[in-house]
């Protein structure tokens, strides 16, 4: 992990939260997305991201979480250099155009299909989520993962 995230110029700590947020908790790398959008893995590849990188969600969902890491990291390429704070490296997972976005930078309004999947990360209920609401809840999961007694 620590060797694939200095390859991407990024936190590993960052990495770690947005894995863990992906799969609830479990790093498992056949979770699948429980607001039904087809996405499965330690990063949620949704099916045409999985094609794009030459195999398929249902081919990922068999792997190890160490094999799949080469897919994560694979995915994550393009954006290396750019996640240098963790809203910014969710955004590479959540949504790439929103990557050197500011906080403020409405990715989903209500009314769109994108915001009925993501509805529970609109933190203030005005009916659009921001990069920094998306974030929010990664960011929680990190503070949590770095407390004492939970660093392995």
């Amino acid at each position: 992990m620590i060797a694939i995230a200095g390859r991407l110029a990024m936190d590993p700590n960052h990495l770690m939260a947005i894995m863990a947020f992906e799969t609830g908790r479990t790093f498992d790398p056949s979770e699948t997305n429980r607001a039904g959008s087809g996405a499965t893995g330690l990063i949620q590849f949704m099916p045409t991201t999985a094609r794009s990188l030459g195999t398929s969600t249902a081919v990922l969902s068999r792997m190890s979480a160490i094999d799949q890491l080469d897919y994560v990291e694979a995915y994550l390429a393009p954006y290396a250099g750019r996640m240098q704070d963790l809203p910014s490296a969710y955004m590479a997972v959540l949504y790439p155009r929103a990557v050197d976005k500011a906080p403020g930078y409405v990715l989903f309004r209500k009314g769109s299909k994108a915001y009925k999947l993501n509805r529970g990360l609109d933190l203030n209920g005005d009916g659009q989520v921001t990069k920094a609401e998306a974030a929010a809840k990664v960011a929680a999961l990190l503070a949590e993962g770095l407390r004492p007694g939970s660093r392995g």
